[in-house]
């Protein structure tokens, strides 16, 4: 269980990653006061747990909805886990997570706090895609429950880390963020080498 419980903790803390966002969320904040930025924080995590836990409610509905089994999930979303792993090892965000289009058009929303930071610069489809596989992998209803409160946790988080944006980005500077997110990189690269061993462990193509 607890085991279980580390591994849904860090694969969805490192997906959401929430100090990687936090330059554009200055850069979409700038020229909001501090309330308006607590606001439109909670708006963006709030938005990532609600997606999150819905994905994972019914992960198991989609699953059947579509005939997809967990071994080739596994596999998809260990592929989309490396990419955003190799993508956080050279210190940037993934095309998945935040694309230049959106960041722009979001500058010039007046609340940008839903579409493009709860989702997708928060709840990604990496994040989605390892929710998803936590749940199938979840043997019981503790487990179930160590998935929800791993996405209880990371949105809380995220919610600190966007609030102290500034004053983060100035104890870290740049390359501590930089640093950050290439440890987190890694640690999803090993991650998805997991999920894609896992399902092809499954379907019997590597022995056990």
């Amino acid at each position: 269980m607890v085991r279980f419980s580390l591994l849904a903790l860090s694969s969805v803390f490192f997906l959401v990653d929430p100090f990687a966002a936090i330059p554009s969320f200055i850069a979409l904040t700038d020229g909001v006061d501090a309330g308006g930025r607590k606001r439109m924080a909670r708006r963006a995590t709030l938005t990532c747990f609600v997606v999150l836990s819905s994905f994972a409610l019914a992960g198991q509905f989609i699953f059947s909805l579509f005939g997809i089994k967990l071994p080739a999930f596994e596999i998809a979303g260990g592929l989309i886990l490396l990419l955003i792993g190799i993508d956080m090892l050279e210190a940037k965000r993934s095309p998945t997570q935040e694309s230049t289009d959106e960041t722009e058009e979001a500058a010039h929303k007046d609340d940008a706090s839903i579409v493009p930071m709860g989702i997708p610069m928060l709840a990604g489809p990496g994040a989605i895609s390892s929710v998803m596989v936590l749940v199938g992998e979840a043997q019981n209803h503790w487990q179930m429950g160590a998935v929800l409160a791993s996405i209880a946790i990371t949105a809380v988080a995220s919610y600190w880390v966007l609030v102290g944006a500034d004053r983060l980005r100035k104890i870290l500077g740049e390359t501590g963020i930089r640093i950050l997110v290439r440890i987190m990189g890694l640690l999803l690269v090993a991650l998805a080498m997991q999920f894609f061993v896992n399902g092809l462990t499954e379907l019997g193509i590597i022995p056990r």
